[in-house]
């Protein structure tokens, strides 16, 4: 007997799930049925590639190195099948996109807005996370096209130099007073309120080190794991944040003022799998992101 995709799929399964019932109720197959195709498979390859022995199944040495290549060659057949649907007059296809979450307050929302425009009937997949979990995505071949930071990548990640991102406080318009219109030294934030990203953000990490550097410890009132939130309250009050000046560019209720000296600038980068298919869809919406980049008037990598 040859193998079949099914197979391999129900293989990856139940060593993921360390379990034949979870993997059964995934796949939506019986236990048993389960059960009997992975025993052909091990019979058409010649060797055992479950441990069944202990509390949960666990793949065998073997079994490691089958399932490394298994998840090749789904990966590399579920490309295949998006070449071959893939549409050079993006009259129809799809686009699997990430960023990490600051990327959502000012950034994603137009990018998606132009290609709708350009391209009505690409279909977009889009998620929030954060840049490993983007990386890995690309690797395993869940996502097209990533928006994070350069950084050390992962072996076989591949990045596009876009932008130079800024941060600086931001204020309410109404509470501004023409202060954006000259630096503010960092050592005056001792007497704002502020509103930051909680800790699991990395733009939170970013600026706690700018923080540190300059001897600066602000009062910090709120913390929130929502970018809109901090929109919202630092709108309708005297609290400040720290955010990309960019988020400013749509939110006509915000004003940035930059600090003195400045924050740390971070290279906005167009994350890829390297050597993977790039669609048409994936060319258009890097020809976008050049557009919007440039259109904005964003500093140039």
């Amino acid at each position: 007997m040859t193998p079949e995709l099914r197979h391999l799929r129900y293989l990856i399964a139940v060593a993921e799930h360390g379990n034949f019932t979870r993997a059964a109720e995934d796949l939506r197959i019986s236990q048993p049925t389960l059960s009997q195709q992975i025993k052909q498979l091990e019979r058409a390859v010649g060797v055992q590639l479950l441990d069944r022995s202990g509390r949960s199944v666990r793949l065998t040495d073997a079994g490691e190195a089958y399932v490394h290549y298994a998840r090749r060659a789904l990966r590399d057949l579920s490309a295949a099948e998006r070449a071959v649907f893939d549409v050079a007059d993006l009259s129809r296809g799809s686009l699997r996109l990430a960023a990490t979450p600051t990327f959502t307050a000012y950034l994603i929302g137009p990018l998606i807005a132009e290609m709708h425009a350009r391209h009505p009937g690409i279909t977009l997949d889009v998620k929030e996370m954060t840049q490993d979990r983007i990386e890995s995505g690309l690797l395993a071949d869940e996502l097209d096209l990533g928006i994070a930071f350069c950084d050390r990548h992962l072996p076989g990640i591949g990045g596009t130099a876009l932008f130079m991102e800024t941060l600086s406080l931001v204020v309410s318009a109404h509470d501004s007073d023409g202060e954006h219109l000259r630096p503010m030294p960092v050592r005056d934030l001792a007497t704002r309120r502020l509103a930051l990203l909680s800790g699991e953000f990395a733009t939170r990490g970013h600026i706690d080190a700018y923080f540190r550097r300059q001897s600066v410890s602000p009062r910090i009132v709120v913390e929130a794991n929502s970018i809109q939130a901090l929109i919202e309250i630092v709108q309708r009050s005297s609290v400040a944040t720290v955010l990309p000046d960019a988020v400013t560019h749509d939110h006509p209720g915000l004003s940035p003022i930059p600090l003195a000296p400045a924050l740390p600038t971070r290279t906005v980068t167009l994350l890829r799998r390297e050597n993977a298919y790039q669609s048409a869809a994936a060319r258009a919406f890097s020809a976008a992101v050049g557009d919007h980049v440039r259109a904005r008037g964003y500093a140039p990598a």
